[in-house]
């Protein structure tokens, strides 16, 4: 069965696993910050606790911080428990990014802060989102900070200029679904190495080193996690994920959208073996962008396109971490593709200001998300990291075809 996403792991991998890596986080900390364009770089053992981390070392505190309605319910979270509240804005649905018409209206004299999340790999205007910022901070007098959310959009450029070189810092995520990964982790990257030396002291002050036996579990979940999404027997994986409980079980701990909460490890420092396995992946990623780009185009001309469908656009500098359709009916069209060995991915099943935890603190926004909550229930991830290192996987490609 083709699997709705699938890591770049191999044997590299395996065996930064078993080598001595002491010192590795540093040295990932160095590699990634010149790989992303950046100064600094400051590694976090996921992306909402380097989200939380940020606002606390800035002193967001009882503000409003702005963010997109329609992207992973743990950046709310942060906000949340940052002592913050998330003020939701709606996305366009050409791209699913924050509509930037609407961001004026959404600042006031609360705001200390915008998360801008590049979904999808699709990257967010940033000349105008640093226009509309400075403006705010002109006419209510104090500093917005910018986040630059790259979780999705490593590398991603608008007009030439990478997403994540704007603003204040960019936020990545490393987990084994992002399009690289140090098997869970996250990194904030700056360009003013006075502010990274004051996030670098909050963190190296708070977080706490692992437990001894961690990174015992972390070798161990990468290794599964490579034998999981093996075509061959991924069959079995979706079974367990879609017919039995099993696998919801294990993520338990680590992501539940309805639930304002962090993981029980949220605070410990990243691992060396976890930054092994990101230096790695680090020497793979221009393979990986340059891989999802070309079975993008390939996808954008050469699929079939049925009547209602809403196929993504090919944007110049954008890095599809996911191939987004939007269908009439998602579960209809799940079904028939799985019935023809293709797990087709629904990563967002959720507009966040619709979750429960979430109604309550927008009610008084009065700002309507509907383009946020059709996205919800209308997408599809077409599986996009189809390539290996030889070259496209035509026959996987091709079996697309078949609805």
């Amino acid at each position: 069965m083709i699997p709705r996403f699938k890591p770049w792991l191999d044997s590299q991998e395996i065996k930064a696993l078993f080598r001595w890596n002491t010192g590795a986080v540093e040295r990932f900390e160095k590699e990634f910050a010149r790989s992303f364009s950046a100064d600094e770089a400051i590694a976090f053992p996921y992306g909402r606790s380097a989200l939380f981390a940020f606002l606390q070392a800035v002193g967001v505190k009882e503000a409003e911080v702005i963010m997109p309605a329609y992207t992973c319910s743990v950046v709310a979270h942060a906000i949340i428990l940052s002592g913050n509240t998330p003020r939701f804005v709606d996305i366009s649905l050409f791209d699913y990014n924050m509509d930037l018409d609407l961001l004026p209206e959404a600042i006031n004299e609360k705001t200390r802060a915008v998360i801008a999340t590049h979904l999808f790999g699709y990257p967010l205007d940033i000349g105008r989102l640093e226009s509309i910022v400075a403006s705010a901070e002109s006419r209510f007098g104090h500093k917005i900070w910018i986040v630059q959310d790259c979780a999705h959009s490593f590398g991603a450029e608008w007009k030439g200029r990478m997403v994540g070189t704007s603003g204040d810092t960019a936020l990545y995520a490393l987990n084994i679904s992002k399009m690289m990964t140090s098997i869970f982790g996250g990194m904030l990257t700056f360009r003013d190495r006075e502010l990274a030396r004051r996030i670098r002291k909050w963190r190296d002050d708070r977080f706490n080193q692992a437990s001894w036996f961690k990174p015992f579990f972390r070798r161990l979940y990468l290794a599964a996690a490579m034998a999981a999404f093996n075509e061959k027997i991924y069959g079995l994986t979706w079974w367990l994920q879609e017919k039995t409980s099993l696998l919801n079980r294990l993520t338990r701990s680590y992501h539940l959208d309805g639930k304002i909460h962090f993981p029980p490890d949220a605070f410990d420092r990243m691992l060396d073996v976890e930054a092994a396995v990101g230096l790695e992946q680090l020497k793979k990623y221009p393979m990986i962008i340059e891989s999802r780009r070309t079975v993008a185009k390939w996808y954008d001309e050469n699929l079939d396109r049925p009547e209602g469908w809403a196929f993504p656009p090919i944007v110049d500098g954008a890095t599809y971490s996911h191939y987004v359709v939007r269908v009439p009916d998602r579960k209809k069209v799940v079904d028939a593709m799985a019935a023809k060995d293709v797990h087709l991915g629904e990563l967002i099943q959720y507009s966040v200001p619709e979750l429960r935890n979430y109604a309550v603190i927008d009610e008084n926004q009065k700002i309507s998300c509907k383009f946020s909550k059709y996205s919800s229930m209308h997408t599809i991830n077409i599986p996009i990291g189809l390539q290996s290192e030889k070259g496209p996987i035509k026959q996987t490609l091709n079996s697309l075809r078949l609805w």
